[in-house]
């Protein structure tokens, strides 16, 4: 699309905040999917794949399916790195890897990744519909290798 964003990966940097935090002292379990949402609208919106644009091809992204894995805590103040990657742009769906990481020297320590599956709808009717076929192009490479990876490991879950 020309916007100098990489369409395929994105990286961002945000500071956890008050209201974020659970009785426990870290941040709640649900907030990390806020955070792969909104990273992934931002991603979206910079890299000109965003919501003009969907509405310019008649649909939009809606999540299927997110899978959270917890690896260590973050509290209140700390700085975390995020990058999203998608790993699959298929017939009506897509896939998406967040990565989060509490930020520090020589790379952050890994706090949680998401694995988020989205579908593509009509605006007209909200069914799934294919992907439009610019988006399936940009990101042929990477379902190459989803694809690939997944016949070689045997999962069914792509």
């Amino acid at each position: 699309m020309g916007t100098g964003v990489d369409p395929l990966v994105y990286h961002a940097r945000w500071r956890v905040r008050s209201y974020e935090i659970d009785q426990n002292g870290h941040v709640n379990n649900a907030v990390y999917i806020n955070y792969a949402e909104a990273l992934t609208v931002e991603h979206a919106e910079a890299s000109g794949y965003g919501r003009a644009w969907a509405e310019a091809h008649g649909g939009a992204w809606v999540v299927r399916r997110h899978e959270v894995e917890y690896l260590q805590p973050a509290v209140l103040g700390d700085e975390l790195e995020l990058t999203v990657r998608v790993e699959l742009v298929h017939g009506v769906r897509g896939v998406r890897r967040t990565h989060i990481a509490r930020a520090g020297p020589g790379g952050g320590v890994p706090v949680a990744w998401v694995l988020s599956q989205w579908v593509w709808v009509r605006l007209a009717d909200g069914r799934p519909s294919r992907v439009p076929r610019e988006l399936v192009e940009v990101a042929a490479e990477v379902t190459g290798a989803t694809l690939a990876a997944a016949r070689q490991d045997g999962s069914r879950r792509v």
